[in-house]
């Protein structure tokens, strides 16, 4: 064994240190392991750097700028709208139709984009037709999914392993090649929520106001300025008022008006009611001050947070934000957003005290109080998902039809072989912003550079992997331990191997990392190499056992109330469900 071979190993094992933790973002872990291939000489500048200027990163680039096209003309919004009328009337058939609408629509744009848009619509419909969201959002994210896997374009995973495959010499696959193995888990997956899943989905969170979800009835307080306190006069200073406390001054309030002031560039007057986020423990500490007193408690519901200029907003963390890592008090919610943090409920766990030294994680679901227009500013960042319907995008209804033809003219286009992926794509991205259906800055905005970072430092790795002879010694790894069951075994290996790896770290960098292998096993076995490449990239993409095995059950965590082990309860039969049927209709679609 080389040194290359065991460097190359080493690298591998720090991949899935660095991605299966929360050390650094997986975009950074992925700049790490290209730079340390170029450093050592393991590759030259254009082998490492081949990932920035590779057609699956490109194409995925240009297929979120596409997705945001679409979503701006609000056509995903009234088909849901369509839906909620009919699960109204019929909750199944509505709900059946919806999750096959959510499904069908991420089989063409980012599933990502798609659940991030029905995430609110779903959490809207169980309020009215009384059941609890979590009973609709965990089958939401899996519909995403399983949509995902039916075209070449549903999930990047798709695009990047078709990629792989092309770079080492066989033909790119197809854009519906993926569609009859994809109907086939969809089929499956669809069965099996809607006669065992959805039943074992615990009613986790209940159809109430925010107020009393986030439980907040004990860290909201009213208090009076005195007569004769030294802040009258003053323009509030909470970093005085509160310091060394854990407590947020929310708004003032004036005697004999019905609005609420801004907490900051407001003189203080006797009488005024400032609101107060914190325990009472803390604001027992803050009474000690004999200028301020006590309003007798009430009891909190959402209207009294919603008053004037006022909102009260839930807002998930995505999976990929690049808030991920930082505590609440380093972003300042309120200098960024305008918006203060009442609660959080971080990995499970609802907390309402220091909440300035919480670490951001991916999902984490947050109760924000803040002002009606500055809710457009959280809509619009990357970084968030609103879980609240608030009504403040307005969406260009008259491009729709726009839209429409251009995504229409990027898949047939590639589907009929007139034009690469790629091409088809980026000439989409310049059509959609001549067409006005959106800006250039907001095409800028649409591309998920984390993920297109990703992508650029780990295909470097693939073929560090190939050139070092490492792919090959795993392959032959592989073959040795399964070769006496065949070559149907060596796949199912594969397919469990995979969606292990996705269910702890990016389903895109498991994909990378095992699709050299799997291909370098086909040429070891002299087989065709399409039924394991199929394996590797719908076992990276078919993750529900953990959170964090796909965005969207990242997204769906925290406001689903859900706990981690739900997953793996639901998600768990729907794997081995899947796992053997890979192993039987993989080889019989894609012989070997």
């Amino acid at each position: 064994m080389s040194f290359e071979i065991l460097f190359v190993f080493s690298l591998l094992a720090i991949a899935l240190f660095l991605f299966s933790s929360e050390y650094v973002s997986f975009d950074i872990a992925a700049i790490i392991i290209m730079c340390l291939l170029l450093v050592t000489g393991i590759l030259t500048p254009s082998e490492g750097l081949s990932g920035f200027s590779n057609p699956a990163t490109l194409t995925v680039a240009a297929m979120f700028v596409l997705s945001e096209g679409l979503r701006r003309t609000g056509i995903l919004n009234k088909v849901g709208d369509f839906f909620t009328r009919q699960m109204e009337d019929n909750f199944w058939l509505g709900f059946l139709g919806m999750l096959l609408f959510v499904s069908l629509s991420s089989s063409f744009i980012n599933n990502t984009a798609v659940v991030v848009i029905f995430i609110p619509v779903f959490i809207d419909i169980a309020s009215r037709i009384d059941v609890s969201p979590s009973k609709l959002l965990m089958p939401l994210s899996f519909a995403g999914i399983m949509g995902g896997i039916c075209t070449l374009i549903g999930t990047s995973t798709n695009i990047l392993v078709s990629s792989i495959a092309e770079d080492r010499g066989l033909e790119p696959l197809a854009m519906f090649e993926f569609t009859p193995g994809g109907i086939l888990f969809l089929s499956a997956g669809f069965i099996y929520l809607f006669t065992i899943g959805i039943k074992m989905i615990p009613n986790r969170r209940k159809n109430e106001e925010l107020t009393s979800g986030y439980k907040m009835q004990g860290y909201l307080t009213d208090v009076v300025l005195e007569p004769g306190s030294d802040l009258v006069g003053t323009v509030l200073d909470e970093q005085e008022l509160t310091a060394h406390l854990d407590l947020d001054v929310l708004r003032i309030f004036k005697p004999g008006r019905d609005s609420s002031a801004q907490r900051s560039e407001v003189y203080l007057k006797a009488g005024d009611i400032l609101r107060i986020r914190g325990s009472a423990e803390e604001i027992n500490k803050l009474l000690q001050r004999e200028d301020i007193s006590l309003k007798p408690p009430k009891k909190w519901v959402d209207v009294d947070l919603e008053q004037s200029r006022d909102a009260l907003v839930e807002a998930a963390v995505a999976p990929d934000s690049s808030l991920v890592g930082e505590t609440l008090g380093e972003i300042d919610f309120y200098d960024r957003f305008g918006a203060v943090p009442l609660a959080i409920r971080h990995r499970g766990e609802l907390m309402h005290e220091d909440l300035e030294k919480v670490v951001i994680s991916g999902g984490d679901s947050l109760l924000l109080n803040m002002s009606k227009d500055r809710v457009k500013q959280i809509d619009t960042d990357p970084s968030f998902v609103l879980a609240s319907e608030v009504g403040v995008y307005r969406y260009r209804t008259e491009k729709t039809y726009k839209a429409l033809a251009i995504l229409a003219g990027v898949v047939l286009s590639a589907a009929l072989g007139y034009l690469p992926i790629v091409v088809s794509a980026i000439a989409g991205v310049i059509c959609m912003i001549l067409t006005g259906c959106l800006s250039a800055d907001e095409a800028y905005q649409a591309v998920n550079w984390k993920v297109i970072l990703l992508l650029a430092g780990v295909i470097p790795l693939g073929t560090a992997m190939d050139k070092t002879g490492a792919a090959a010694l795993l392959a032959d790894g592989m073959i040795s331990l399964l070769s006496v069951l065949g070559p149907r075994a060596i796949l199912s290996g594969f397919f469990l191997l995979t969606m292990g790896i996705t269910a702890v770290m990016s389903n895109n960098a498991s994909a990378a990392l095992l699709a050299p292998i799997a291909i370098q096993t086909a040429d070891s076995l002299g087989v065709n190499a399409e039924p394991f490449l199929f394996a590797v990239t719908y076992a990276a993409s078919l993750s529900f056992i953990t959170p964090f095995g796909y965005q969207t059950n990242t997204l769906v965590y925290g406001t689903g109330s859900y706990k981690f082990t739900d997953f793996t309860k639901v998600g768990l039969p729907l794997n081995i469900i899947f796992w053997i049927i890979a192993t039987i209709a993989i080889p019989m679609i894609w012989p070997f």
